[in-house]
């Protein structure tokens, strides 16, 4: 039987693949292709961490972490830059903590 995936996998799916007796086909990406393809799978990651509860969810941040410093890489960045970058913000501008909802603002 043939399964068609067409898309971005962790590095041991092949061998995973072979250990479970099927033969998998793949083909390295060149960096623009590598790009879009991160771009799709952490989205795919953002849809399954809405529907995802408890572990399950965190696993699936933790998916969406492997994308994010797969794509920080790119920018010739690290996941720890974008803590560093995100911590900066939330000295600055605070973070989520105390849920305030924005409603409106009356300006002069």
């Amino acid at each position: 039987m043939e399964k068609i995936y067409n898309k971005l996998v962790r590095d041991n799916i092949p061998n995973i693949i072979k250990g479970n007796g099927g033969e998998p086909y793949t083909r390295i990406l060149n960096d623009q292709e590598y790009k879009e393809e991160l771009e799709k799978k952490l989205n795919e990651e953002y849809q399954e961490v809405l529907s995802a509860t408890g572990k399950d969810r965190v696993e699936e941040l933790a998916d969406m972490l492997e994308i994010i410093s797969s794509l920080a890489a790119l920018e010739n960045s690290s996941l720890e830059e974008v803590i560093k970058v995100a911590q900066e913000k939330a000295q600055k501008r605070g973070a989520f903590k105390d849920k305030i909802y924005l409603e409106k603002v009356i300006e002069d």
